[in-house]
């Protein structure tokens, strides 16, 4: 009985997110009456504002991305190797972007960095974009430093650093060419979340009025029919091609060390 309850709760699950996704998946192609057709996608992708939203979003990713990784492998490294009291702390502060909305932080980031300010971010191109860029961090900074920590914990970081050390590295190669290489899946799952928040956020990019996707979407799904609904599908792809990248990332990473 018990079994068929798992099995029960099981599928109902998978209906739960699987009909929603095919009824909008069934609606995005029914942009020619009386027929499926991918007419609403071909819309989408020739659209000069999507290309540039998107092009824009990825070149944030990928900022964010290598910023994050800048930031959460040193640290960790160092709490790991010399600070393990302070871990607690560490990770209550990593863990405050998911109980802190995003709009709380934008506002924080306006009221602080405005043109009015001793740091006017805002007032610059550039300088916004700095500012989004550092919002996408926080976000991504829960996901990424936890990817990294549980990398860490799968080496012995004091005995690497200890050898790495005797042979005269610095600290600049122990992280570039010990540490990191040892870490490297972990710091690729991080990077992938990191991507999918990016390419998805809307309030950040909205608030700070740049020309992000997300901000895109809103905007064309207030104004079309069709059009949403396969941008929508586009979405949800690119978030599933992360996940999946993710898994097989963790099964190379597997399988290299089971080689080893």
């Amino acid at each position: 009985m018990m079994r068929v309850w798992a099995w029960g709760a099981l599928l109902f699950g998978c209906m739960y997110f699987a009909l929603p996704l095919i009824g909008m998946t069934e609606f995005s192609l029914s942009m020619r009456r009386g027929e499926y057709s991918f007419d609403a996608y071909r819309v989408v992708l020739a659209d000069p504002r999507f290309q540039a939203t998107f092009a824009y979003s990825v070149v944030m990713a990928l900022v964010t991305i290598a910023f994050g990784v800048l930031l959460v492998v040193p640290t960790a490294y160092w709490v790991r190797l010399k600070l393990p009291k302070a871990r607690p702390w560490v990770e209550f502060i990593t863990l405050l972007p998911l109980v802190i909305p995003a709009i709380v932080v934008v506002f924080g980031y306006i009221r602080l960095y405005n043109t009015s300010s001793v740091l006017p971010l805002t007032g610059s191109v550039m300088g916004t974009n700095l500012l989004l860029m550092f919002g996408y961090a926080t976000l991504a900074l829960p996901y990424m430093y936890r990817s990294v920590d549980t990398g860490l914990r799968t080496i012995d970081v004091a005995t690497l650093t200890e050898a790495a050390q005797s042979l005269g590295a610095g600290w600049v190669t122990i992280l570039g060419r010990v540490i990191l290489p040892n870490v490297l899946a972990s710091v690729l799952s991080g990077a992938f979340l990191t991507f999918a928040i990016v390419i998805g956020e809307f309030t950040m990019a909205a608030l700070l009025d740049r020309p992000a996707f997300g901000p895109y979407m809103q905007i064309l799904g207030a104004n079309r029919a069709y059009e949403p609904a396969a941008l929508a599908v586009i979405a949800f792809g690119i978030t599933w091609a992360c996940m999946g990248l993710i898994g097989l990332v963790n099964r190379f990473s597997r399988h290299t060390q089971a080689k080893r």
